[in-house]
């Protein structure tokens, strides 16, 4: 087997001098950015040269000349979610995903658009969507970040394939250039056209000659081998080119994996998309029976049809995903999806109910259940797409991974198959889910081989021999969607045979004759068992930590291990994580990448120097900690955890920015601040001293700090003494926010608590859960502080007293951070399940308490470390119970996170997180609706760079007690007198 060209004798010094001079866009050579684009969501690894995010089309082709002039292998990259390794590789990585992205033309007359490659999927269908019901029909599970130059790459499909075929049956025309500087556009050419193209002279005539011979020679064996299934993406697609196919170069190139050349355009079709769905979920006793009913199905022609087994529902139980969706499912343990499309709710329905008549006739007939209303829907889809994420790290399980990820068959043959790989799966001992795209023959899993040891690597290398003669003896093919590689490409040869694998051969060198785009991949391929990730040499460093990694065994290294590259941080337009991405669009700032960064930390030879990397800290210096990542990953990455072990270590006998001091030891300050509260606020506000003060401590000159109140809660509560002695007790944390900057809040809670017939209970001392320490890695100092709060909560938490929590990120604290910390406290555990949010207190203490009713518009702002630890179910429901019509707003973080918004570096990024969606928002909603938002962060976010003001829950419900169903005249009660400045 050829070795594939390396980097080991380019000149990257002169390299990157040419880079530098020639693209306008950015290019990186930085071991943080060359470590975040080493992976995707492979098993490999492979250190690129260097990254290029090019502005447009004429920075690619700038790119690739000095490339070219270097001899440096070229790797173009999207979303970089290939499963197969096709998207990291010793090259110079050209990543469109960033700067290209615009739609250049949308024709919905003649069905189609024409796109940069940087452009997601889902930001085309959701204006075609809207405005004329057309689609671009492959939707592949990453559609909300997918690219369309990695779809082409892969020639992507998903869910809709079943409708409209793979990303190389929507390609129109594309716009390509090859490593020699050849810039063309490609598409269907008809014999004319072709022999116009030949007559010419250069380099396009002699491409398009040698492929036509190409064709001509291998066209029998092309007919007689590739198998005629809806799910081939293994190999090159040769079968294009042939004349029954119009010679469709488009479609040839689609699936290449950037190994011929670079897409810098696509023109792609659209189709109709139904806009009304109906989906029926057929329930069997097993997943083989429901393979087995899929062709029964296809007959209906289902617009999506998809399956999914126990053993994924088992998986899900185990992480504690959907839970309370999986009581949708009919009953059986093998389901299938069947989606059906219609211009109307009654046209779906009707084609479902009809397949449901047939499907429902003599014994062996299915459960089934017909969902027709959007929101159910979206759950059982989210549900399935949640298979990569929930069966990768299970709970007291074996990691699974990719290696044998998407073989497609014949769908008549999928009940076969799938019987037959079990047998091969259980004379092997391995195990895995089964899931996938059914109606197309397409299955997934991740299987829990043995990456690490010698013997585990020759077994898994044996299955894959084994597992690819089973795929071909049933007529499939090795991928049905994520293409080879180096996952499957030295297999090619079982499916397609050795004339053929001189054909790919030949393709590629009419394309790339210097073998320099993305070599090792699909043709002349790496040995699979080698770049691994893992592999016999995989011995990262393994600190010890101060946080527990309970769910990764103990390990940190395990913990930076655990991020499978799907890239759901990479999606812009919903959800939390990761609000730095959202605005700057870098990889490395994707929870993703920092976690890529982190495990090259510890590798030791992209990055060096450990905990006391730059490169890690800049990674990791945007992290806002907002456990976005905790909440939305799909493997419960929680980056900001990690980011404080980072710090705790990488500031060791060090000095901290100033801002550590002054906001990360805010609790120490408040303390001493309520001592003389007009002094301290006076301090701020005199223009001169109070700009000094900011800069000293680090702070942003464009923030108000927030005002000291003029009595503390606790003093007021002590003063104001204890009502409903007799009454059920109930511990109100005092927390550093509203007992020193906002007690309004605080009296608010006591009094509603107290109207619902609890005694309110405020201990007494210093209490702090330590928040603001987490985000510069005072770990030492936070224990401390939590091992005096849990001296003083234990004799209530012993008793079983509720702790409520006003500040979301302190309930938090309690929650997650306190057990993970004093791991081995059993009182810090008890303590952390006493700890609440007043609204989990209220819908399970307080069912029965006849809550007032404000029946008044208001717009909701999830606090971040509320959506991701807590959740915001009983806080939604506790609103419907106060009679609020509110909008929860899908705002992500609000770009304060803390202490995060006031550094003064990172001001300018904190305002852009809001502006994303919060921020106008509250703008524009009606002046007489509330704004509600638990967190101290976001109401001060808000009321900063708005003119607008936040209450918190309990605000919103004393509102109701004291003004009835309207509320007051004005949105927003004044401003309390104890927090006005002196």
């Amino acid at each position: 087997m050829r070795k594939p060209p390396g980097a080991d004798e380019i000149d990257v010094e002169s390299l990157e001098r040419a880079l530098r001079s020639v693209v306008r866009g950015e290019v990186l050579f930085d071991a943080g950015n060359r470590a975040a684009y080493a992976h995707d969501s492979s098993n490999y690894r492979q250190a690129p040269i260097c990254v290029v995010l090019p502005h447009d089309a004429d920075d690619i082709e700038a790119a690739m000349g000095a490339a070219r002039e270097h001899g440096a292998p070229v790797t173009p990259r999207g979303c970089g979610t290939s499963l197969a390794g096709a998207a990291c590789n010793a090259a110079v990585v050209i990543d469109t995903s960033k700067h290209m992205r615009k739609i250049i033309e949308i024709d919905p007359e003649r069905r189609f658009a024409r796109v940069q490659p940087g452009v997601i999927r889902d930001d085309l269908s959701r204006i075609t969507e809207e405005k004329w019901n057309l689609t671009f029909a492959p939707d592949t599970s990453t559609h909300e970040y997918a690219t369309f130059g990695g779809m082409v790459g892969a020639n992507s499909c998903g869910v809709h394939s079943v409708m409209a075929g793979r990303t190389s049956d929507n390609v129109i025309e594309l716009e390509v250039l090859t490593y020699d500087g050849q810039r063309m556009r490609v598409g269907q050419t008809d014999d004319q056209e072709l022999e116009r193209v030949i007559s010419e002279n250069g380099s396009r005539a002699d491409i398009y000659r040698r492929m036509r011979d190409l064709r001509d020679r291998y066209g029998d064996e092309i007919r007689a081998r590739y198998p005629q299934i809806p799910r081939r993406v293994s190999g090159y697609n040769l079968d294009e080119l042939l004349p029954e196919k119009g010679f469709n170069v488009a479609a040839g190139l689609t699936g290449s994996e950037g190994t011929l050349v670079t897409v810098l355009e696509a023109k792609v079709r659209l189709v109709d998309a139904p806009p009304i769905r109906s989906l029926v979920v057929l329930g069997f006793k097993d997943i083989f029976t429901a393979a087995d009913h899929v062709p029964d199905v296809l007959e209906h022609e289902p617009i999506g049809l998809e399956g999914m087994d126990q053993e994924l529902i088992d998986d899900m139980l185990r992480e504690g995903q959907h839970v309370e969706d999986l009581s949708l499912l009919p009953e059986g343990q093998g389901w299938l999806l069947a989606e059906f499309g219609g211009e109307t709710r009654e046209e779906a329905d009707t084609r479902a109910e009809k397949m449901m008549r047939a499907l429902g006739k003599g014994s062996g007939a299915p459960a089934m259940e017909l969902y027709d209303r959007q929101a159910v829907e979206v759950k059982l889809w989210k549900m399935r797409e949640s298979g990569l994420g929930a069966t990768a790290f299970v709970p007291g399980e074996p990691d699974a991974w990719e290696g044998w990820e998407d073989a497609a068959v014949p769908p008549e043959r999928e009940g076969d198959y799938l019987r037959a790989f079990q047998k091969l799966l259980d004379r092997y001992g391995y195990h895995t889910t089964k899931y996938g795209h059914f109606g197309d023959g397409c299955i997934h899993c991740r299987i829990n081989f043995d990456l690490r040891t010698a013997p585990g690597i020759e077994k898994w290398r044996s299955f894959l021999d084994e597992a690819a003669d089973l795929v071909v003896e049933h007529g499939g093919s090795l991928s049905g969607e994520h293409g080879d590689g180096q996952s499957r490409a030295e297999l090619l040869e079982k499916m397609y045979g050795p004339e053929l694998l001189k054909a790919f051969r030949q393709m590629k060198a009419i394309w790339d004759p210097d073998g320099r785009m993305n070599p090792g991949k699909v043709v002349d391929p790496y040995p699979i068992a080698s770049n691994l990730k893992l592999g016999t040499g995989y011995d990262p460093a393994e600190p010890q930590t101060h946080f527990a990694y309970s769910e990764d065994r103990g390990s940190f290294a395990h913990a930076t291990m655990r991020c499978v590259g799907a890239g759901l941080c990479r999606d812009t337009e919903s959800g939390t994580m990761c609000p730095s991405y959202m605005v700057t669009r870098d990889e490395q700032h994707t929870t993703r990448g920092r976690a890529r960064i982190l495990y090259e930390m510890l590798q030791g030879d992209v990055i060096t120097d450990g905990f006391r990397s730059d490169e890690v800290h800049e990674a990791l210096d945007l992290c806002l900690a907002c456990k976005g990542c905790k909440g939305d990953c799909p493997v419960s990455v929680d980056m900001a955890t990690y980011k404080a072990e980072f710090l705790s270590k990488h500031y060791k006998r060090r000095l901290r920015p100033l801002a550590a001091y002054s906001m990360g030891l805010v609790m120490f300050w408040a303390r001493i601040a309520s001592r003389v509260p007009r002094l301290a606020n006076a301090m701020t506000r005199i223009p001169l001293l109070g700009r000094l003060l900011k800069r000293m401590a680090g702070l942003s000159p464009q923030r108000d700090a927030p005002p000291f109140a003029r009595q503390t809660f606790r003093s007021w509560f002590r003063e104001r003494g204890t009502a409903n002695p007799n009454g059920p007790p109930v511990l109100l944390f005092p927390d550093t926010f509203n007992e020193h900057f906002h007690p309004g809040t605080a009296k608010s809670a006591t009094r509603v608590l107290e109207a619902a017939g609890f005694r309110v209970i405020v201990p007494e001392g210093f209490l702090c859960c330590g928040r603001p320490l987490y985000d510069y890695g005072m770990l030492d100092t936070a224990k401390l502080l939590l091992k005096r709060l849990v001296a003083r909560l234990t004799p209530y938490a012993r008793e079983g007293v509720p702790i409520v929590g006003l500040e979301p990120s302190c309930v938090a604290a309690l929650r997650d951070e306190l057990p993970s910390l004093l791991v081995h406290d059993e009182d810090a555990h008890r303590i952390s399940e006493c700890a609440m949010t007043l609204a989990e207190f209220l819908q399970e203490h307080a069912e029965e308490w006849a809550m007032p009713r404000l029946g008044r518009r208001a717009i909701v702002h999830g606090h971040c470390h509320h959506e991701a630890i807590m959740g915001l179910d009983a806080d939604q429901k506790l609103l419907e119970r106060l009679g609020l019509d509110y909008e929860l707003l899908d705002s992500g973080c609000c770009g304060m996170a803390g202490s995060f918004g006031f550094e003064a570096d990172k001001y300018d990024i904190s305002v852009a997180i809001g502006e994303r969606r919060l921020l106008p928002a509250v703008r524009e909603a009606p002046a007489d609706a509330l704004i509600v938002a638990d967190g101290f962060s976001c109401r001060t976010q808000i009321e900063q760079l708005t003119d607008r003001r936040a209450i918190h829950t309990a605000e919103a419900i004393e509102l109701a007690m004291e003004h009835g169903r309207r509320g007051p005249a004005t949105h927003v009660p004044e401003a309390a007198p104890e927090a006005q400045p002196a």
